[in-house]
């Protein structure tokens, strides 16, 4: 199926500017079967702007979202067969205006957050729209105005997408597309630290799993002057990376027990421990590795119930935190940090495909193909 280009836009948007009337895309039917198709590229509304998707990175998310569908909610229900576009770590030139937005202008370079609140419930009030009440409210009849691209509303896989003004952050010349793309990744971790208190400097950080976000917790973390910085997890050529964007210690769990290794180098526990594995084993290897009074970030999905070793926590005063996406526009403080060149977030960018082979960049995502660690679609391709 064509791509359509750029240049064969045709309708205007309500601020005159050129908005495509069709655009490609992939769409969810049944659990992983997706189907490339055109369809009517999306309008911008009130305070928001239409975007042309130039950069859009595979998340494991996104994978469970298409396998199994939570946590994805489409009209009240599961995202299969209702024309839904995943995709949601993306970024792209702003291309229509809604009515009276003039906080953006056409051709300006955007990243974007993935939630944009309903800003009516109490969380989005006290600014923690990740954890709307009113998520996946916003389908005919109730509409209650929340919004997450690729969770409850049409996502990246697709060439154009319509996003809120509030989830939009302006792109630097200097930055790639690629890189662009990863602001998302980064923005997750910078969230969980956030969460922790967010004053790491001379603080010591326990990063679990040597996965993206993991691996750019590891340079955030450096960045905000944390030390020492230690990554565990399996995989030596991702420890390797780890090292490169800051990790002051890599530990392979394979060859050293992780929780000895963190006792070792700080000799009471880690203030602070980022688990990005979302496992059994290291919620519990994150509690036995904080220091009494320590805070644990789980930012990862476990994919059922798991045992702690809860007595432990609450007899070590140890602080647990949840957290989900990048919320408290912590992508704008990612951002900064990547565009001063703190850290290096392309040293995870290692395979790019064109929008008409999303289903081999999934695989490659999935299956680690070739060692991959972030997958970049570019939609224009």
């Amino acid at each position: 199926m064509a791509v359509h280009a750029v240049s064969r836009l045709a309708a205007t948007s309500s601020q005159g500017e050129i908005a495509p009337a069709t655009m490609s895309a992939w769409v969810l039917n049944n659990p992983d079967e997706l189907a490339l198709v055109t369809k009517a590229a999306p309008r911008p509304g009130i305070a928001e702007v239409l975007i042309r998707i130039d950069a859009v990175a595979v998340c494991a998310t996104d994978l469970e979202v298409i396998s199994q569908g939570p946590p994805a909610l489409i009209n009240g229900g599961p995202p299969f067969n209702q024309a839904f576009t995943p995709g949601h770590e993306y970024m792209g030139t702003v291309v229509g205006l809604g009515p009276n937005v003039d906080e953006y202008q056409v051709g300006d370079r955007v990243t974007v957050e993935i939630h944009a609140g309903c800003g009516r419930c109490k969380r989005c009030r006290e600014g923690m729209y990740t954890a709307c009440h009113n998520y996946g409210a916003n389908y005919p009849g109730n509409d209650k105005g929340h919004r997450a691209n690729g969770f409850t509303t049409n996502g990246g896989f697709a060439q154009y997408a319509v996003n809120h003004i509030n989830t939009l952050v302006r792109v630097p010349d200097s930055m790639s597309d690629e890189e662009a793309a990863l602001v998302v990744t980064a923005g997750t971790s910078m969230y969980g630290f956030t969460e922790l208190g967010g004053l790491l400097a001379g603080e010591s950080v326990v990063v679990i799993g040597p996965g993206p976000i993991g691996l750019l917790g590891v340079a955030t973390a450096k960045a905000l002057g944390s030390n020492p910085v230690i990554l565990t997890g399996t995989r030596k050529d991702r420890l390797a990376i780890g090292a490169k964007l800051g990790a002051d210690f890599a530990i392979d769990s394979t060859a050293e027990d992780p929780i000895k290794a963190v006792m070792r180098l700080t000799g009471k526990g880690a203030d602070y421990v980022l688990d990005c594995a979302g496992t059994e084993d290291s919620v519990n290897q994150a509690i036995r590795m904080a220091n009494r009074g320590g805070k644990i970030c789980l930012a990862a999905f476990p994919h059922g119930p798991v045992r702690i070793d809860l007595a432990y926590a609450v007899q070590n005063n140890i602080y647990l935190y949840g957290i989900r996406g990048e919320g408290r526009s912590a992508t704008h403080r990612a951002l900064a940090l990547m565009a001063t060149g703190r850290f290096d977030a392309k040293l995870i960018h290692t395979h790019t495909f064109g929008l008409k082979d999303l289903p081999e960049a999934l695989r490659y995502a999935r299956d680690r193909v070739d060692g991959a660690i972030k997958v970049i679609v570019k939609p224009q391709l």
